[in-house]
């Protein structure tokens, strides 16, 4: 199922438009911090935004080679194209604070342009991207409330894991989730049910060389469409006054659109604890089990174990370890097995520096296993509240026991961003 980018760029723009024009910022870029008076909107305000962002990027996709790199024997580079990019990302903000209703929207559009300065020929892949997120809230503060939400996500980090590197992905979720506190609130239970689809479509005019497997083969990931139906429940009972027993469970129901991909009926359920050790450490601890219970079967233990560490108000430090079981097209289940770490420090309350990072051990049911490395470090400065400028610097690696360029890279992300919020 081939998706032309106009028809692409026009589903985004519709998308953006069916969610009251709301949208999240993107997953590269976070949220410029609200500045100014904003536009008075009933009990809430409007915050418009502008982000124009400049980003070196080693990896932006595959490209013939140009006349500087050495031809391989098939005519096609064998590494990810890099190029010189600029976003320019309008959105806005809006919180509607209600006892009754409360709304929050997010939204941008970030065009894409690929400059030519350093692979000449990817300047016809320049692209539309956006994020959206919704979040309505009825009787927030009731002991029986209803919230109906809804992501949308466009851009070149997919979540499907098996599928490499060079391709573009339009991910939308609409989830119901019903808290119910009953009593004094000390127990809380919340049925949810949501359902996600996301589809690809490859970013760059070629396939990488070495490619054996469709997996790895951005002209091809569009087999890998899917649909995911989600119901679960989640529940909370604190019976301290910081402390609390959770419990998370759910059923996924993963299909794919085309042939390619075995589906699959995921559960798991996963006990535990999470709450204040002392005045300045908090730690979350679950364990539990996930199960196919698709003819084709599997399972495995399931577990959380995270720490954060409130150095003080203006310094933070969190680190844990994740493993889970996951639906993923061509494979059918893969676990994952993450260890990752992040740490914030504000000075004068103007300048923020940030630096997180983690390591995934990716087994996919059958031979595959995947080592996927990241890291993210920069600062970020609020000139004045309606001003702001943020730099830094993104790793991405991935090896696989698989051969193929698109599931084996490095790639370096360097950027530079100044933000204005009304």
């Amino acid at each position: 199922m081939k998706l032309p980018g106009k028809f692409w760029g026009g589903w985004s723009v519709l998308a953006l438009m069916a969610l009251g024009g709301t949208a999240t910022a993107q997953e590269s870029a976070a949220t410029p911090p609200l500045g100014g008076n904003g536009i008075k909107v009933g009990s809430g305000r409007l915050h418009p935004y502008f982000d124009l962002e400049t980003r070196l990027d080693s990896g932006v996709g595959y490209f013939a080679p140009t006349s500087g790199q050495e031809p391989s024997p098939s005519g096609l580079s064998p590494d990810l194209s890099g190029e010189f990019a600029m976003h320019f990302r309008p959105g806005f903000k809006l919180e509607v604070p209600s006892s009754q209703l409360a709304f929050n929207l997010n939204a941008n559009l970030d065009y894409v342009l690929y400059t030519g300065l350093m692979t000449a020929d990817s300047g016809r892949a320049s692209h539309l991207e956006g994020a959206a997120d919704l979040m309505a809230r009825l009787n927030p503060d009731a002991p029986l409330s209803l919230e109906v939400s809804d992501q949308f996500v466009r851009s070149d980090r997919t979540r499907t894991a098996a599928i490499g590197a060079g391709v573009l992905s339009l991910f939308n979720e609409a989830r119901v989730r019903v808290p119910w506190r009953p009593g004094g609130g000390a127990v809380e239970v919340t049925p949810n049910v949501a359902y996600a689809v996301e589809f690809f479509q490859p970013l760059g005019a070629t396939s990488p060389v070495g490619c054996t497997e469709g997996v790895c083969d951005p002209l091809t990931a569009d087999r890998f469409d899917y649909g995911n139906l989600h119901f679960g429940m989640e529940g909370r009972w604190r019976f301290l006054p910081k402390t609390a027993v959770i419990l998370d469970t759910g059923v996924d129901l993963r299909s794919y659109f085309n042939d390619g991909s075995e589906n699959a009926t995921l559960a798991r359920a996963l006990l535990g604890v999470a709450g204040l050790v002392s005045p300045k450490v908090a730690v979350t601890a679950k364990a539990g089990w996930g199960q196919n219970l698709a003819a084709a079967g599997g399972g495995t233990f399931l577990g959380q174990l995270e720490g954060t560490y409130l150095f003080s108000p203006t310094l933070s430090f969190k680190a844990g370890f994740l493993r889970t079981l996951e639906p993923v097209a061509a494979y059918g289940l893969f676990t994952d097995n993450r260890a990752y770490g992040e740490a914030r420090a504000l000075f004068g309350g103007k300048l923020t520096l940030h630096a997180g990072g983690g390591v995934d051990f990716i087994s996919f049911t059958g031979d595959r296993s995947d080592t996927v490395g990241s890291l993210d470090v920069g600062p970020e400065y609020q000139f004045r509240p309606w001003l702001s400028f943020a730099a830094g610097y993104m790793l991405s690696t991935r090896s696989s026991s698989v051969t193929g360029g698109g599931i084996n890279f490095t790639r370096h992300e360097g950027y530079a961003r100044f933000s204005l919020t009304y």
